[in-house]
């Protein structure tokens, strides 16, 4: 009888240690984001001398003194990446932060400021979603000059269709809301039921939006900083560092190319699973299955 005693306090004891649905997604949520904040420390306290121009250590192949090699002017490829993706993510901060705003007040005002208002922005939605995003992030971008300015403002422009979408339609549903008539018939003003009664039941979707959005804005910077209408050539982002690199690959020097942009697709992937988890521990169906 011991031994099978024994066996069911083991079995106890594993189940303690087994995580559900729930704890796993913050798990996830967690290493994903000390993950980005490491690589955000990173490329901030990384030595910029390691990028300075070093003929006599250039065409190195990766090793341990240098990770991802060194390129034509001797200069630290690891230190360029870490760098150009903290440039990179803060661009996207600042383009994913002003669509998102802008999604936010077209969403709203859709749902909130009558038939002519609804239509119209309906109308706009469905004229950006009609043209790719990353075409009318080219047109912008050029009609601005390029630079930092241009390819902020572009972002900003061109990723809040989708959100405000989604946004009008819950903001439909909570105006439907039984509270919600009963403020009105208070006296309330359309402003105080936005700020609060309806705003606060949109910022998980704010939230979720955001990060599933940062990712394609990220990706979208660096493929427009590649064909020349984005940052500035002097600066270490991502899309120069890849467009720098196409004119050595054929001289074998594929370490150029190669770990920017697999580091790249692992910072987008990473915020996607941000993302998606966020969705996950949101829906409350099935955040605790095992």
């Amino acid at each position: 009888m011991m031994p099978h005693f024994d066996s069911r306090k083991k079995e106890k004891g594993l189940k303690r240690f087994y995580l559900n649905r729930r704890q796993r997604t913050l798990l996830t949520i967690l290493v994903a984001t000390v993950f980005l904040l490491l690589v955000v420390m990173g490329g901030a306290l990384l030595d910029e001398d390691r990028i300075a121009t070093n003929l006599g250590a250039r065409n190195l192949l990766p090793s341990l003194d240098h990770f991802f090699g060194t390129d034509w002017l001797g200069r630290d490829m690891f230190t360029r990446t870490m760098m150009g993706l903290s440039l990179s993510m803060g661009v996207g901060l600042l383009g994913a932060v002003g669509s998102t705003s802008i999604a936010l007040l077209l969403g709203m005002a859709a749902a909130s400021m009558g038939k002519m208002a609804d239509r119209f922005i309906s109308w706009l939605i469905d004229l950006f979603l009609s043209v790719p995003h990353l075409v009318t992030l080219i047109l912008i971008a050029f009609t601005l000059g390029g630079g930092f300015k241009g390819i902020v403002i572009g972002l900003m422009l061109t990723h809040w269709p989708s959100l405000a979408r989604v946004i009008r339609a819950e903001v439909m549903q909570i105006r439907s809301a039984d509270y919600v008539r009963i403020s009105r018939q208070m006296g309330k003003s359309h402003w105080w039921i936005a700020l609060h009664h309806i705003f606060p039941h949109l910022i998980p979707q704010l939230l979720i939006g955001f990060m599933l959005m940062f990712p394609h804005v990220i990706l979208h910077e660096a493929a427009v900083t590649f064909i020349g209408l984005g940052l500035s050539p002097h600066e270490p982002a991502i899309g120069i560092i890849l467009s720098e690199s196409m004119k050595y690959l054929s001289s074998g020097m594929w370490w150029l190319a190669f770990f920017p942009g697999l580091c790249l697709l692992i910072i987008v992937r990473t915020f996607e699973t941000i993302g998606e988890s966020l969705r996950l521990l949101i829906d409350p169906t099935r955040a605790h299955e095992k």
